[in-house]
């Protein structure tokens, strides 16, 4: 506490609390529940089915058709009703509802699944009456336990629509219960959004200033300065910030986290067999201690065969496991400590070069290696197309959860800190099925990072930029958001936010100060208390220096530091005093 002469005694009362956020009247509130887990028996629709009809399948076959050549039946098992597709020649064979779709509208969807056999791929569909499909999500379905499909679409076009399942495996039968779709209007969802941020990212801040008898004070100056958001918010970051004090200066004004873009990575510390050279990974993480930037750890290992050096893939099996398992406590050890998680493996979902060299356990046998390492610190898988496109069959949520079971069920990786990495390098954002496929990976208990954001070059780039931020932010389940726009020399990987000389902002560059400006991630909020001596403001959760000062004594002044964080010690009142 800082006290500057004055001629009052004053008294800061200071307090938290949560409140309800915006919302758009008769807004049907969103669900994000979701399930990970095979269940007995399927949960009840969400939305109570939305605007599907018979969603629970309690009215037999009402509204529901086949589609392609399946036979559908309706089947009742301890008391659950549900319908089969059954004598399936087409792998789009299966049980049918036609709905409407009303163009501009975005909605999200869900349904149980349960096949004859398990381990079977399925999809929901939508073929609208133009002729156009619409992937609104996938599972892996199992046998005799169902399992939850939640997904989404935006409607491009007003008019009727089909929904039926796909699976490429023709022999199984394909169960479906528990259906439900529903509509939301761009302004809903906004709420939706607003109503989360000011849940999950913001507390209610009340101050009163009173004198030494406890008379409230009005026209006190209230001027509160964020030194911390406690939400990491960051961008990736290249060794050209090492001789650019433009490039320095432009980054520490936005970011709290970092992810070096090559620095770390195996090709770049050990080039040539058996020579490390970590100087430009240490000379950069030396530039962000200094400044409190914390510090992705990105990657140890990379499973796409195109980035592997010469040397690691002439290596034999045996060879290549003794290979890795030096670069790995080479790398985590030298900077143990000093990172907030590591992409322990990168992309195995949509390679295997060291599964193919090593068997199928590599990656598995890697965490293992990294939890021996460096126990403490979070290790993320990290992968792309997870959340970005429903049609990559590779990296579906279901399929990214099983690999993360995998992961952490290999024997010795229970006590492993495991999250989530999700790239997020967009085209053309999906967003009912960001949010949806968020829900799905949420179930697992994990933390989950938004890793590597960017979008394609277009003309749609800066609104779809704004879209994804504000959508992943609002997600109750994110931690973090790191964008993947780090300048070169040479510019930018696909999305620029600052040209490349003067680090002046490009209109990628103010969507983002948009957004942590209008999120309070930065600056200062001020004003005057009211004539009870009350001065309240939303803030998002961090550190804060508060001041105070009283237009009859300009010197007066006090100043103390306020930690605003969603917990019950945040609401407890606390009393700041001030005496001349």
């Amino acid at each position: 506490m800082k006290n500057i002469g004055g001629r009052h005694n004053l008294l800061l009362l200071l307090s938290t609390f949560f409140f309800g956020g915006f919302e758009v009247l008769n807004a049907v509130p969103y669900d994000y529940t979701a399930s990970a887990e095979c269940l007995a028996n399927p949960h009840k629709p969400q939305y109570g089915g939305g605007v599907i009809v018979n969603p629970e399948l309690n009215e037999g076959l009402k509204g529901w058709s086949s589609f392609g050549d399946a036979k559908i039946q309706h089947r009742e098992s301890k008391g659950n009703k549900f319908i089969v597709a059954l004598g399936r020649n087409q792998q789009h064979a299966s049980v049918s509802q036609k709905v409407s779709l009303q163009s501009g509208k975005l909605y999200t969807f869900s349904a149980w699944i349960q096949a004859s056999k398990g381990g079977v791929p399925v999809t929901a569909m939508f073929k609208t009456g133009s002729g156009t499909y619409m992937r609104a999500g996938s599972i892996v379905a199992e046998s005799n336990c169902w399992s939850m499909l939640k997904g989404g679409f935006p409607a491009s076009a007003s008019g009727p629509a089909e929904l039926y399942f796909e699976s490429k495996d023709t022999s199984v039968e394909i169960w479906v219960d528990s259906i439900s779709l529903q509509p939301f209007t761009e302004e809903e969802w906004k709420s939706h959004q607003d109503q989360s941020i000011a849940k999950i990212r913001k507390s209610n801040v009340k101050i009163q200033a009173v004198d030494k008898q406890g008379k409230p004070l009005a026209n006190a100056k209230i001027s509160i300065q964020q030194k911390s958001p406690t939400f990491p918010f960051g961008c990736s970051l290249t060794k050209y910030v090492l001789k650019n004090t433009a490039y320095q200066n432009w980054f520490l004004s936005r970011f709290t986290v970092a992810t070096f873009g090559d620095e770390m990575k195996w090709y770049s510390t050990e080039n040539t067999q058996g020579h490390e050279d970590y100087s430009m990974a240490d000379a950069m993480l030396q530039f962000t201690k200094q400044h409190n930037i914390a510090v992705r750890g990105h990657n140890v290992f990379w499973d796409d065969p195109f980035y592997q050096l010469g040397w690691v893939k002439s290596l034999s099996p045996q060879q290549l496991a003794s290979a890795t398992q030096k670069r790995l406590n080479s790398v985590m050890n030298k900077y143990k400590g000093q990172l907030i998680g590591w992409d322990v493996v990168n992309e195995n979902l949509h390679f295997n070069f060291f599964e193919s060299k090593m068997g199928a356990n590599a990656s598995a046998l890697f965490y293992n290696w990294a939890i021996r390492a460096d126990a403490a610190t979070t290790l993320f898988l990290n992968e792309y197309n997870t959340i970005e496109e429903s049609a990559d069959e590779a990296t579906t949520p279901a399929k990214y959860l099983r690999k993360l079971k995998e992961m952490r069920t290999f024997p010795g990786n229970e006590r492993g800190r495991f999250a989530i990495g999700l790239e997020s390098h967009f085209t053309t954002p999906n967003i009912p099925y960001i949010r949806s496929s968020i829900d799905t990976l949420a179930a697992a208990g994990v933390p989950i990072w938004i890793t590597e954001l960017d979008v394609a070059n277009g003309p749609k780039q800066t609104l779809y930029l704004e879209q994804i931020l504000r959508e992943t932010y609002a997600h109750p389940h994110i931690q973090g958001i790191v964008l993947w726009a780090g300048p070169t020399e040479k510019g930018c990987y696909r999305m620029c936010l600052t040209d490349n000389i003067n680090f002046k902002n490009l209109p990628n560059g103010d969507v983002v100060d948009k957004l942590i400006h209008e999120w309070g991630l930065k600056g200062l909020v001020s004003g005057t208390t009211d004539a009870k001596g009350f001065f309240e403001a939303s803030l998002s959760h961090g550190d804060y220096e508060v001041s105070i000062t009283h237009p009859t004594s300009k010197s007066s002044s006090l100043v103390q530091r306020l930690n605003v964080k969603p917990t019950a010690s945040s609401q407890k009142p606390l009393f700041l005093k001030f005496s001349s």
